[in-house]
């Protein structure tokens, strides 16, 4: 009984221990964020926040109908239970060393420049994207 128990136990902790120990070397989040819809946004908004409160670098980028929260002006609704809108919390990321940038497509489709941007959020360069992207130090995530 107890050598069943403790064979178990070993292979639990081979399943699990590799993920810990990547998620203590990783450097951080890639993070895509194309979605429109405000849950989704905040989920994106809420792993950055917390990475960066990990000591982790967090690399967010806005596209398609995401790229609004970048703009000044542009409301985003305030969701439970935090009564905080993902507008909110992507000003947070950007206070607190995160890297916020649109993506190249983004103001041009938009038929918007670089002066209706935040302050703190860059356009994307593509070959620097990719190159983040291909990082196998960073967990990339896509919304």
């Amino acid at each position: 009984m107890m050598k069943k128990y403790m064979t178990r136990v070993l292979i639990g902790m081979l399943f699990f221990m590799p993920a810990t120990l990547l998620a203590d070397t990783a450097k951080g989040l890639n993070v895509i964020l194309t979605a429109q819809d405000a849950q989704t946004q905040m989920m994106a908004m809420v792993l950055s926040v917390k990475t960066l409160k990990l000591k982790k670098e967090v690399r967010l980028t806005l596209c398609s109908s995401a790229g609004d929260l970048a703009v000044k002006g542009m409301k985003s609704p305030v969701l439970k239970p935090v009564n905080k809108s993902p507008k909110m919390l992507l000003k947070a990321i950007i206070k607190n060393g995160g890297s916020v940038q649109v993506c190249p497509l983004y103001l041009p489709n938009a038929s918007k420049d670089k002066s209706v941007l935040l302050k703190g959020i860059t356009v994307a360069n593509p070959v620097e994207m990719a190159k983040s992207l291909l990082d196998q130090n960073y967990t990339t995530l896509s919304y």
